[in-house]
């Protein structure tokens, strides 16, 4: 895996175009593309730009997962002011190559399923986005079945700020453009429009964070997804109105224009397994935008900067951490599990683990259910897990994210929290208690034995949290102790690890004593979901580990 010098940040000509927007209810001014008037050609990330996010090794260990059968959505600001405006894909760029008839196009001069056309024109900004999309060959979902790209003011106008918006059509959108600073009320009143259509229709919608400073709406929104950059510019989170974690993700991109593609199409791959059955027979569960927003933050490989707290659960700039698909795929394929069992407590009193005994069978999997509560009591579920791989002396990693959304009409949340527990001894290990996102996320270490990870809604006063009286949720985690297994032949080491879960680099040392650790960048081969690297035996390659990048 290339390390973050590796990374060349060529552009020809970059700007920060600000464009009139005027929705109809006055709610904001500008809007700002992040990064406009890209050369073509100009984009320059690493040849293993998708390796980081684990595309290669998602195509090695499944069958067709492309994005087949998903209708997607690409809205776009304009890079200038003129008629016809500049916001189109054009389909035989270099790097998007994809047919004619892939695409729709809508802007204020109507519609337009041919190209070149009369309703806009290309931008080199939307080609850009589009290949990280589902582009050939750099895309992530590279064989969708249709791209409706607008502009973005018709865009807003239509499916956002209309008295009655229609559904957009497509389940997965990315928008990689903000609206530039704004005011807390016109941060808020922009993410509750985007907040209402999402939930109405269940779209996901995926924004880029901003280039710099603070974090811009419509990344801001509670039920969409704010994309950061890795190894690239990009905004910080909190959000402005009331310190909610944002960013929720990040992936690669010089900027987050070119970040959120990425994402966008893990969405789309993500939701086609889902919809062929490959998270189990509940498939409307599977492509839930709940579902997909949990699986996609929960599979994120953290860096060694990240950080968290039990009222902030989100990094401040990488979110949940680099996306990463395969990781968030095969906890789909771990299947949906109810919770073992469900129980009532008095409003705000403790909650221990039960009694019940069973566990929850697989130790990567995902949840879709509902908690109800009341003016006196609190719910809590239970999944209950034996956390254990048969060896002594080892630390499992613990990864849990929560997610549920802001509802229909309403200006506050349901107050929702994720708690892990030791069930022998009933000891608090790790907690998510935020009071203001929709989002929970436990990060830990745990020693083998027996958990229990709770999901409790509280109940009280609609002050306290209790705005409606049941809320639906989405539950991912992933438990794991990554073996590494070292065999020799004459002057070679033959290292093998599991494939799940990845975005492990293999290092080597000369020795323990004072570890000088360097990564190698060695053929992987896959075989029956085992890496396995050769490796030659010399003073420099006697010690070896896996690491997640810097």
């Amino acid at each position: 895996m290339p390390e973050k010098g590796q990374v060349t940040l060529a552009f020809a000509a970059v700007f920060h175009a600000m464009k009139s927007f005027k929705p109809p209810l006055g709610v904001f001014q500008t809007v700002a593309v992040l990064l406009a008037l890209l050369a073509p050609g100009a984009i320059r990330l690493p040849a293993a730009t998708l390796d980081y996010i684990g595309v290669p090794v998602l195509r090695a260990a499944t069958t067709n997962l492309d994005g087949s059968g998903i209708r997607v959505a690409q809205v776009e600001g304009i890079e200038a002011d003129g008629t016809p405006p500049r916001f189109e894909v054009n389909p035989a760029h270099s790097q998007v190559n994809q047919p004619t008839s892939l695409f729709t196009y809508h802007s204020s001069l109507g519609d337009a399923t041919n190209y070149t056309n009369t309703v806009g024109v290309e931008s080199f900004h939307a080609d850009g986005v589009a290949r990280f999309f589902f582009g050939m060959p750099d895309g992530v979902a590279t064989n969708i079945t249709q791209v409706n790209n607008y502009e973005a003011q018709h865009f807003v106008d239509t499916y956002i700020f209309a008295t009655n918006p229609p559904n957009p059509g497509a389940a997965i959108i990315n928008q990689s453009f903000t609206y530039g600073p704004q005011s807390i009320a016109s941060q808020q009143s922009i993410d509750s429009a985007y907040d209402e259509v999402a939930a109405r229709y269940g779209t996901l919608y995926i924004s880029g964070a901003g280039n710099a400073g603070p974090i811009e709406t419509p990344a801001t929104c509670y039920n969409g997804l704010g994309v950061a950059a890795y190894l690239g510019i990009s905004s910080v989170g909190p959000s402005p109105d009331n310190g909610r974690c944002k960013p929720d993700i990040t992936a690669p991109g010089e900027a987050t224009s070119f970040s959120s593609p990425h994402v966008a199409g893990a969405a789309a791959v993500l939701r086609q397994a889902g919809l062929r059955s490959d998270g189990g027979s509940d498939t409307n569960s599977a492509v839930d935008m709940r579902t997909l927003k949990a699986l996609l933050l929960n599979g994120a490989v953290k860096l060694n900067t990240w950080t968290n707290s039990p009222s902030s659960p989100l990094d401040k700039r990488q979110g949940a951490g680099v996306l990463n698909v395969f990781n968030s795929y095969m906890q789909l394929a771990g299947g949906k599990h109810a919770p073992i069992e469900s129980d009532n407590v008095t409003t705000n009193n403790a909650h221990p683990p039960g009694s019940n005994p069973a566990d929850i069978d697989t130790l990567s999997g995902w949840s879709f259910t509902s908690l109800s509560s009341s003016t006196s009591n609190d719910q809590v579920s239970h999944y209950y897990f034996n956390v254990t791989n048969g060896l002594s002396n080892v630390m499992f990693t613990v990864t849990a994210t929560l997610v549920w959304n802001r509802q229909t009409n309403q200006t506050a949340i349901n107050d929702l929290d994720l708690f892990l527990y030791n069930t022998a001894t009933s000891n608090l290990i790790a907690q998510s208690i935020s009071g203001v996102d929709n989002v929970e996320h436990i990060y830990t270490n745990v020693p083998p034995g027996r958990y229990d990870l709770q999901v409790l809604k509280y109940g009280g006063s609609p002050a306290n949290g209790n705005i409606t009286t049941s809320e639906t949720y989405a539950l991912a985690w992933e438990f794991f102790a990554l073996p590494l297994t070292i065999t020799t032949s004459n002057a070679t080491a033959i290292v093998t690890w599991p494939i799940y879960p990845t975005g492990f680099s293999l290092q080597a040392t000369p020795n323990l004593l004072a570890p000088t650790w360097t990564t190698l960048f060695l053929p992987r081969t896959i075989t029956n979901g085992t890496n396995c690297v050769e490796v030659p035996l010399n003073s420099s390659n006697r010690f070896f580990r896996l690491l997640r990048p810097d």
